[in-house]
């Protein structure tokens, strides 16, 4: 099973991923990852017979022979990742690249109900899946992928190990799990629902065990931001930030060191509940004068800058906190006016600065998911994240 690997040969394949088309030899992969030569070969050997890595050519060397060079083989394995918001649903097909090679997109009542709602996730998972090879397009019409990508097959044939062709081919194995990504509060460790702002009919529901049953695949289940955020880390956004995620929600992906913080109850991140306003008007939470309820509050009523002010400020109170690198916004309330957003962030976070003294945290829109150079479309960062918490342990990642 790809996703059973153990940690050498997760740094291996991390590696290779990292190389790209390029490759890389195995005598730079013994110098990264501190492995003998012949253990490098053990593993490279597994994963060529496997299907997962392949000769990219050959490379000049100081002496001696050319060194040959490896490749991961990116349509070796699939992950789908699913960003289930209150009226919507995204879902994306990606190779072991990060690369979108599927994805669909469709209304959603997260209101409905649990039965209602799972048979639409796996409709629209087994879809994908099942090699299509169909996105939906501008309008709504469904297009073509690239066909060495996104060949049609049933949904769980097998594949051979070391038969690449029938990676490329007409059948498509089984993804190695699907990344379920939605508001929260949840908890991520055991992929149980709590009270999500708005629908506290999914409190206690084991979302992660019954998609699992129903599809028969791993699931793994995350707030929307948190994989959106583990999707920005793993493409390359460095060091410590904090994705703010404004959509029908507001909340926030927290990565501090390179890694996604979610606290020892997987509960961090509830920035839209922050309270601002003591009398304030009253949130979806329960409570009054939340960041969220200000800022959706005066999106509903035509005043931008004033949801910007508000965002502002609350980032302001997280850069106090936690003393961040950079604050990076999404959401399809920011994507509809980008520019007032990052300017109204901007200037409370330049006022603040100015107050104590501090160079001002930077402030701009989250670039979209995926790895590096393979950047989605808008509105994809979250479903893209939700694929990665599916590879991330499978490149080492422990974070995902």
């Amino acid at each position: 099973m790809l996703g059973l690997r153990s940690h050498n040969t997760a740094l291996v394949l991390d590696l290779l991923r990292t190389a790209g088309a390029e490759g890389i030899s195995r005598l730079e992969l013994a110098e990264r990852t501190g492995l003998t030569p012949q253990a490098v070969s053990k593993i490279t050997a597994r994963l060529r017979a496997e299907g997962l890595a392949a000769d990219a050519g050959r490379r000049a060397s100081t002496g001696g022979k050319p060194r040959t060079v490896l490749r991961l083989v990116p349509e070796a394995g699939h992950a789908v990742g699913v960003h289930l918001d209150r009226d919507e649903l995204r879902a994306v097909l990606v190779d072991l690249d990060g690369t979108v090679v599927g994805e669909r997109n469709t209304p959603l009542d997260l209101g409905a109900g649990a039965e209602a709602v799972l048979t639409r996730v796996a409709g629209v998972v087994e879809g994908l899946w099942g090699g299509r090879g169909e996105r939906d397009g501008p309008g709504g019409e469904p297009w073509e992928a690239p066909a060495a990508r996104t060949e049609p097959g049933g949904p769980g044939e097998p594949r051979a190990p070391g038969d690449e062709a029938a990676v490329r081919g007409s059948r498509r194995p089984s993804p190695l799990g699907v990344g379920i990504a939605l508001p929260g509060p949840l908890d991520h460790a055991r992929g149980v629902l709590h009270r999500v702002t708005g629908f506290p009919e999914w409190d206690g529901f084991p979302l992660r065990d019954a998609l699992s049953r129903r599809l028969g695949v791993p699931v793994v289940v995350d707030k929307d931001t948190n994989a959106a955020a583990l999707g920005l880390a793993v493409g390359g956004e460095g060091g410590s930030f904090a994705y703010l995620h404004l959509g029908t929600g507001l909340g926030a992906g927290l990565v501090i060191g390179g890694s996604v913080h979610r606290g020892p109850r997987t509960g961090a991140g509830e920035f839209g509940h922050q309270v601002l306003q003591l009398d304030g008007p009253r949130c979806g939470c329960g409570d009054r004068g939340c960041v969220e309820a200000l800022c959706l509050g005066a999106v509903a009523g035509g005043d931008t800058d004033e949801a910007a002010r508000v965002l502002g400020t609350g980032a302001a109170n997280l850069v106090g906190l936690l003393d961040i690198d950079r604050v990076l916004l999404g959401g399809r309330v920011v994507e509809a006016d980008p520019e007032t957003f990052v300017r109204g962030v901007r200037e409370v976070l330049e006022a603040r600065a100015r107050r104590t003294g501090d160079t001002p945290v930077p402030v701009r829109i989250a670039s979209g998911g995926g790895e590096a150079g393979h950047r989605g479309r808008r509105g994809q960062l979250v479903a893209e994240g939700a694929a990665q918490s599916v590879l991330a342990p499978v490149f080492g990642r422990g974070d995902g």
